[in-house]
């Protein structure tokens, strides 16, 4: 049986030896399971079908939730995938996020350096991959910078740039939530995750809507700045539609890039 599905997403910057693409939400890196759905390396594998051909080897070295769009890096070969590696390896590559969150922060910066750990590791809990603060947690720091503060129907809403100076699992999410601003839209931190045990059972429902306002988070890899063989390469995206409509209040017309994403079981 043959499944061809459209996937959406931009070709930012390319070489020979990486690309950069646009990634949307809540399109999925990897395939998660065994239900057939697109997947970002799908439409990678078919956009770059020809190279593949001739001996690429494509490697997912930025990988983003489902839920967060924006830049992701994948390398061409292998020997392309040791050097970028090792550059993440020695935290020389930066990145920007930015977040659309509830609430006004006094501060126009700030850090937080909580550590954090999956629930699961710490007991019974009924979101194993659920993090939280603890301090039996890994060390990690967020620096948070506020772009602009706005009301929405007379509520306090905040757009953050966020810097991570780590790469732990939902690291900004956590961060943000443990300073009081959850990211719009959060199932797993907006609260204690009930909102996300309801959205599993009973899928998107006008009721998580008035919780949750957005049906996925709001954050989006806005940055990514590497050392490349002595150049600086930065990459920048726009925010994401759905989360630049949320700010402006404006409904917003554009056309993603396709590329056809095709599966044969």
């Amino acid at each position: 049986m043959s499944l061809q599905v459209v996937v959406n997403f931009r070709v930012v910057a390319e070489s020979a030896d990486w690309i950069v693409v646009d990634k949307p939400a809540p399109l999925i890196v990897h395939p998660a399971n065994l239900k057939p759905e697109p997947t970002l390396l799908g439409g990678l594998e078919q956009l770059l079908a020809y190279e593949i051909q001739n001996g690429a080897s494509l490697g997912i070295v930025t990988r983003l939730d489902r839920e967060t769009s924006g830049i992701v890096l994948v390398s061409k070969h292998l020997e392309s995938a040791r050097e970028i590696g090792k550059i993440f390896e020695f935290r020389q590559a930066k990145k920007e996020y930015l977040a659309i969150v509830r609430g006004w922060p006094i501060a126009d910066r700030w850090e937080c350096k909580q550590p954090i750990i999956r629930a699961g590791e710490l007991g019974p809990a009924e979101i194993w991959v659920r993090q939280v603060v603890d301090p039996n947690g890994r060390d990690c720091l967020t620096r948070f910078r506020v772009e602009c503060r706005f009301e929405r129907t007379g509520d306090p809403f905040s757009l953050i740039r966020c810097f991570p100076e780590t790469g732990r699992m939902h690291q900004i999410r956590v961060h943000l939530a443990s300073s009081g601003f959850p990211i719009l839209g959060d199932k797993l931190y907006s609260g204690n995750g009930s909102e996300y045990l309801e959205w599993m059972e009973t899928g998107w429902t006008p009721e998580l809507q008035r919780k949750l306002i957005l049906p996925r988070h709001a954050l989006h890899a806005a940055v990514l700045e590497i050392p490349w063989r002595g150049q600086a390469l930065r990459w920048e995206t726009e925010l994401a539609r759905d989360m630049q409509e949320f700010l402006t209040g404006e409904s917003i017309s554009s056309t993603p890039d396709v590329v056809i994403w095709s599966r044969h079981d």
